[in-house]
């Protein structure tokens, strides 16, 4: 009797389920279950007219009321009953509007998918701004811990010949790039101490006196044959400054005619 009390419970609900489907959209359960509904005048059926649109519903409004229904067969808590009841209750509207509950999972399933996205790029952007300023603030503590030993505040580059390093600065003091390595002259064709200032600048230089040897992003602080440029930091120069190649686009790039060379 347990099972046949269950079972009849069963159907009667999917049938009132699928008599509110068909029903106009302002019906609710409750009124199902007391009274039948007015059939509604039906308009003349065409190839291109589902079931539901023939009954005059809205899919909208029967996707609603759907999920309306299935939330209070999820509050049975009952799988014996609740799973025979939801299958009718999509049967239903399967049966008045074919493949709306495969469309409108999709589109669930799409408005997922780019919320998903969205908080991808959102956590990207988040992520790659606190890189940016944990880049900053370490840029900014290696600046202001810098020593820059004898050069003075207004010097656009620096040159420590003991030290074997250079920098350059923004005309305040503050320390913008640290060259990671450079070769200054050698024993007898010292790099000259002083302040100097660029006089001339010659992306593809060659020198003409070693054999037409590359010199490219070559800026002359001297008119004696003195330059920064691009070269092998590994062993010393004429009297040059040598410099790895992205130190040398760097410095070629920021520094002009004109600006203060300190060399100590």
């Amino acid at each position: 009797m347990k099972n046949f009390g269950l079972k009849s419970a069963a159907c009667a609900t999917a049938l009132a389920a699928t008599i509110s489907l068909a029903a106009t959209p302002a019906a609710s359960a409750q009124s199902l279950g007391s009274s039948m509904p007015q059939v509604p005048q039906l308009p003349q059926l065409s190839s291109a007219t589902t079931p539901g649109e023939f009954l005059g519903l809205n899919p909208d409004q029967a996707w609603a009321h759907r999920n309306e229904l299935r939330r209070q067969i999820d509050n049975l808590n009952n799988p014996v009953v609740g799973g025979p009841l939801g299958d009718a209750v999509d049967g239903a509207l399967e049966a008045v509007f074919p493949g709306l509950i495969a469309r409108k999972n999709a589109e669930i399933r799409a408005e997922q998918e780019r919320k998903a996205r969205e908080r991808a790029e959102q956590v990207a952007r988040e992520r790659a701004a606190s890189e940016a300023a944990a880049r900053q603030a370490e840029e900014e503590r290696r600046r202001n811990s810098f020593n820059r030993g004898a050069c003075p505040a207004d010097a656009k580059v620096c040159v420590d010949l003991a030290g074997r390093r250079t920098w350059l600065q923004d005309g305040r003091g503050n320390v913008t790039h640290v060259a990671t390595s450079m070769a200054p002259g050698k024993p007898g064709q010292e790099t000259p101490r002083g302040t100097f200032y660029i006089n001339r600048k010659v992306r593809d230089e060659v020198s003409r006196e070693f054999g037409n040897a590359p010199m490219p992003y070559a800026m002359y602080f001297t008119n004696n044959g003195h330059a920064f440029h691009q070269g092998n930091p590994a062993y010393d120069s004429a009297g040059c400054v040598r410099l790895p190649q992205q130190d040398a686009v760097k410095y070629w790039n920021d520094v002009n005619i004109g600006d203060k060379v300190v060399i100590y």
